[in-house]
This record gives C-alpha cells, sequence and structure tokens, in this order.
C-alpha cells in the first residue's frame, strides 16, 4: 500500500458510554477513584521495594516492573475516558489514537511476558533452591525484565506500523472507552487481513504460549510443594505463589472470557465493561494483592510505619 494513497482523519471520536449520558458524573468519580488508587497503590509498591533492602529479591524486582506497567496501561486509557465523563470531549487526534494503540499494546504484551517470567522465578525458588542465587543473580533479572519490555515495544511496533498504513474515510466514531484494535480496524476502508493476522499471531506468540508456559510451571511447582513433608513447610511455599497465581487468574480469566466468548453472547456493552476491568481495576488491585496475600511487604509496610512514627 503506498503512502500517499491513505487517507487519515484529523480526528476520531471516541463514544466512551454515552449510553448511559445521566451516568457521566458518576463514571467520572469512580474512574477518578480508581486511577487515583492504581497510581497511589503502584507508586507505593516502587518506593516500598527501593526503600528496603529485605525486599531486594528477583520476585520484587520483577514486582516494580509490573507497578512500572501497570501505571504506563491505566494512564493511556483513563485520562481521556475522565475527559470524555466531564467535559465530554470526545474527540481523539489521529495521532493521539496511535499513541494509545502504542502504549496499550507494549504493556498488554509486556505484562503477559512478565508473569510468565516471574512463573520461572517461583519454579527456580521452589524448584531449585539451592541454586536460586546464582541462576537468578542481577544481570539475569534485568535481561529478562528487558526482554519483556522490548517484545512489548517490537509488537507495538508492527501493529501499529501497519495500522498507520490504513486509510479511515468509513466513520471516524469509535464505539469504545479507547482506541481498542479491532474498534479501530472496523472503521478503516483498507483491506485490514494484514492487521488481522498480526494480531491473531500475536496473541499466539504472546498471550497463549505465556499462559501455557506459566501452566506447566505450576504443575512442577504443586508437584514439587506436595513433596514437601511438613504442613508448614507446604504452607510456605504456597504462601510465595498465591499472590502470583491471583494476579495470573484475574488477568488471564478476564482476558479469555473477552476474547473466547461465542459470538452470540456478545454484547459491546459487556466488552466495555470488561475493558473497565482489564485497563484500570487490575492495574489497581494489583499491588493490593500483592501487600495484603505476602507476609515480606506487609512487614516492609510495618516497618516502614513505625519509622515514621519514631521520626514524628
Amino acid at each position: 500500500m503506498e503512502l500517499e494513497n491513505v487517507t487519515w482523519p484529523a480526528e476520531f471520536i471516541l463514544l466512551g458510554f454515552f449510553e448511559w449520558p445521566e451516568l457521566q458524573l458518576i463514571l467520572f468519580i469512580i474512574f477518578l477513584l480508581v486511577y487515583l488508587m492504581a497510581l497511589t497503590a503502584n507508586l507505593s509498591m516502587i518506593m516500598l521495594i527501593s526503600s528496603n533492602s529485605s525486599l531486594h529479591t528477583p520476585m520484587y524486582f520483577f514486582l516494580c516492573n509490573l507497578s512500572i506497567l501497570d501505571i504506563t496501561l491505566i494512564s493511556a486509557v483513563i485520562p481521556k475516558l475522565l475527559d470524555i465523563c466531564l467535559n465530554k470531549k470526545q474527540s481523539i487526534t489521529y495521532i493521539g489514537c496511535l499513541i494509545q494503540v502504542f502504549f496499550f499494546v507494549i504493556c498488554v504484551v509486556a505484562e503477559y511476558i512478565l508473569l510468565a517470567v516471574m512463573a520461572y522465578d517461583r519454579y527456580m525458588a521452589i524448584c531449585c533452591p539451592l541454586r536460586y542465587s546464582s541462576l537468578m543473580n542481577l544481570k539475569i533479572c534485568v535481561q529478562l525484565a528487558l526482554t519483556s519490555w522490548a517484545f512489548g515495544l517490537m509488537d507495538s511496533l508492527l501493529l501499529t506500523g501497519i495500522i498507520s498504513r490504513y486509510s479511515f474515510n468509513k466513520s471516524n466514531k469509535i464505539n469504545h472507552l479507547f482506541c481498542d484494535l479491532k474498534s479501530l480496524l472496523k472503521l478503516s476502508s483498507s483491506k485490514t487481513q494484514e492487521a488481522e493476522l498480526a494480531i491473531l499471531v500475536s496473541g499466539i506468540l504472546f498471550g497463549f504460549i505465556p499462559l501455557v508456559f506459566i501452566l506447566v510451571t505450576y504443575f512442577f511447582i504443586i508437584h514439587s510443594i506436595l513433596k514437601i513433608r511438613t504442613n508448614e513447610g507446604k504452607q510456605k511455599a504456597f504462601s510465595t505463589c498465591s499472590s502470583h497465581l491471583t494476579v495470573i487468574t484475574l488477568f488471564f480469566g478476564i482476558i479469555l472470557i473477552m476474547y473466547m466468548r461465542p459470538k452470540s453472547s456478545y454484547s459491546l456493552e459487556q466488552d466495555k465493561l470488561l475493558a473497565v476491568l482489564y485497563t484500570s481495576l487490575i492495574p489497581a488491585l494489583n499491588p493490593v494483592i500483592y501487600s495484603l496475600r505476602n507476609k515480606d511487604v506487609r512487614g516492609a509496610i510495618e516497618k516502614f510505619r513505625v519509622e515514621v512514627t519514631r521520626k514524628q
């Protein structure tokens, strides 16, 4: 496709929750609270891990990366949604729409891979404890984290590049909360088979394969835990995985519901509500899950609270 034949609109119109005009102020308040909660919780988690030497371990290093991804993901979507709900400014420039797609894809792909990396870390800690410190040293952890970001960047550049070569002159109204890839492709007057194939391959490489890897990894983890003789040892081993398993269940569960539903049960309203869970609620809940279900994090929070009290 030649670039000079491409027709780009000046802007798109994000319809958001236009079906509920009377609830726009309530939705604004809800999304604002969720956004502030996500920013506060994730930034607090990053600061807590960075300032507490007892948390300078591979698992918490990856958790810091997860918090950065969550902040980026929710910040790519929610501020514009707040603008729509409060000011009814539904327009978003073509470049702004591509930027949303760019950061959304980076965060989603990188988070898929990072969750698989965290599963591998738990496998090494439980199944190979004597070699754990040498196999999961700082250099390897940095390389694994950078790999997740690199794959996200690579896939994002590919998909954004393909979409930028398409013409959009059917309509400029996107009936979604943000510039969702599938919703955007529906507006293109170009043949979109290339993008659809790229999305399918991306889903297999960066979604399905990491999920299978996680499931296989946890099969071996659970198998090793069941070999532990004492109940206390089993409980301690399971406790190190419970937070990660909870996050994985939420993250992949919503994705499976979104994309594996039969067409007969599909509705745009359901898709929007699932998108809210995916882009805002999960980023807000992730640090809460890790802090509530993790003894080390709770201990670090208590230590920080005691230090602040002493200074006062």
